[in-house]
């Protein structure tokens, strides 16, 4: 599975602006002939308008899955669409859509951890649950930006048999080092690769670090990108997966007749 991300800077409160953008920066990233290609959190809106966020938010991800699933379609190209605002029912939600090749929509998912500092937790609502899915056999999970300081999560979707973790980000400058560990733990735990596509640039008070990143399931780095907007691209061999497995099987010795999580 060749997998691209797409560290894009987007312009705060300008969804119109930024879908354009978006969708010139998915069409560059397919010259390359990726499998897929993966967008950052919140990339219609930046993190997070407070005042405008309902009148900015997609509604119930109409635009994105017209724009961005119907580009899937074209380039006949998987999109793991970032995340965006969204707005479901009474409720505003930072959602995460993935179109396969044909423009269909094979997974939704809520952001569950919500970041407090920054009061995202007082202006969207949680989401309840995960899930996995496939494309072109691979089987995959997509979690997002504050998701990935929760292993609870990453490895609930590990134990279904995930191959590939999809984090899409806006994670800030000055925890940059946090998110390259995180992500290189979680692959390594977890026997799986992790694509990070994080945003750079700013948005309103915030500087976000860019450093997306590519682990394969030993940790090692296959692809890695510096502060600034660029896409990077790695070859991800999920082949040897069912080699890692056999030699260190951490699943086969988990000991979940102990464990006492709350």
């Amino acid at each position: 599975m060749k997998i691209s991300c797409v560290q894009m800077n987007m312009e705060f409160c300008a969804p119109d602006k930024n879908f354009r953008h978006a969708k010139n920066l998915i069409k560059s990233a397919a010259e390359d002939n990726p499998d897929v290609i993966i967008l950052p959190e919140m990339w219609n809106t930046g993190f997070f308008s407070k005042e405008k966020l309902r009148e900015l938010s997609d509604v119930d991800g109409e635009r994105t899955k017209t724009e961005i699933g119907l580009l899937a379609k074209s380039l006949g190209i998987n999109v793991v669409a970032g995340s965006v605002a969204n707005v479901k029912g009474d409720k505003v939600y930072n959602t995460a859509y993935v179109f396969d090749r044909t423009g269909n929509t094979v997974c939704e998912y809520d952001k569950t951890h919500l970041f407090s500092p920054m009061g995202e937790d007082k202006f969207f609502a949680k989401g309840k649950g995960f899930s996995t899915f496939s494309l072109d056999g691979v089987k995959c999970g997509v979690i997002i930006c504050y998701d990935l300081r929760f292993p609870e999560l990453a490895r609930s979707l590990a134990v279904q048999g995930l191959d590939v973790l999809f984090v899409v980000a806006q994670w800030p400058d000055v925890r940059i080092p946090h998110l390259v560990t995180l992500a290189k733990a979680r692959a390594i735990e977890n026997q799986m690769f992790v694509a990070v596509c994080n945003s750079c640039g700013s948005t309103d008070n915030t500087k976000y670090g860019g450093n997306s990143v590519i682990f394969d399931s030993w940790g090692n780095e296959l692809s890695s990108a510096n502060g600034s907007e660029e896409i990077i691209t790695a070859e991800c061999d999920t082949d040897i997966l069912s080699d890692k497995n056999k030699s260190i099987n951490v699943f086969c010795d988990r000991r979940t007749d102990i464990y006492n999580l709350f």
